[in-house]
């Protein structure tokens, strides 16, 4: 398990990594609800737009501190630093860091196209923001608990949500509807699938060893 990479060393320590790394989820979720905000909800795009790279600039600098906290481990610890575990450290930061990317990515489309226009999807394409936008927050919340049986249940759910996202990306290129409604709605759901993917990541650092981490991003019969 990542969380371990610290064995040996002061609480104080393994707190201030698993700290910052929730923040960093807590900020994508934050970016993630704004670019929501502005493709589905009608906020203006300029006006969100300022907040949003605020958060990114955020969350990149906190991915920094973390890599130089754990050169830091490394220094210190010198032959006895588990550098498997360091690697993977920075890995689960890696995907912290994707999750609000992937956010921008739905703002970048929000401001190429306003509000998305989506007839008699509308209310299926709200009610997975909704389910993202928690899944975000509990895997925050599970990530700083430590939460195992919690990472299970949420890898799970969080598996047949990509499927979902994936049928609902195949749905909108196989649509009558015009490119201008298909194309962004497409989008959203590749959006929405990344950042899943990348949050199922994290949870993984929970329960695997570390030579399974970072393959939730895979198609399924890639990740193993």
């Amino acid at each position: 398990m990542v969380i371990e990479f610290f064995r040996g060393s002061s609480d104080s320590e393994l707190e201030a990594i698993e700290q910052k790394i929730r923040a960093m989820i807590v900020d994508g979720r934050h970016t993630f609800d704004a670019a929501t905000d502005a493709l589905l909800a009608g906020a203006d795009p300029i006006v969100v737009g300022a907040d949003i790279r605020e958060t990114d600039r955020r969350i990149n600098e906190t991915e920094r501190e973390v890599r130089r906290e754990l050169v830091v481990h490394v220094s210190v610890y010198g032959a006895k630093a588990d550098l498997p575990m360091v690697l993977a450290s920075m890995s689960v930061a890696k995907d912290a860091e994707r999750v609000g990317d992937y956010a921008k990515n739905i703002w970048d489309l929000a401001h190429a196209v306003g509000q998305l226009e989506a007839g008699e999807n509308r209310e299926q394409l709200l009610a997975d923001r909704r389910w993202v936008s928690a899944f975000v927050a509990e895997t925050a919340r599970t990530f700083s608990a430590r939460d195992e049986e919690g990472a299970r249940k949420l890898i799970l759910e969080g598996d047949g949500k990509l499927d979902e996202f994936d049928a609902h990306v195949l749905e909108q290129i196989n649509a009558d509807t015009l490119p201008s409604q298909a194309v962004p709605q497409a989008l959203y759901y590749r959006y929405c699938k990344r950042i899943t993917a990348h949050l199922m990541n994290i949870l993984t650092s929970l329960i695997v060893p570390i030579d399974q981490l970072d393959f939730y991003d895979e198609k399924k019969s890639d990740r193993w």
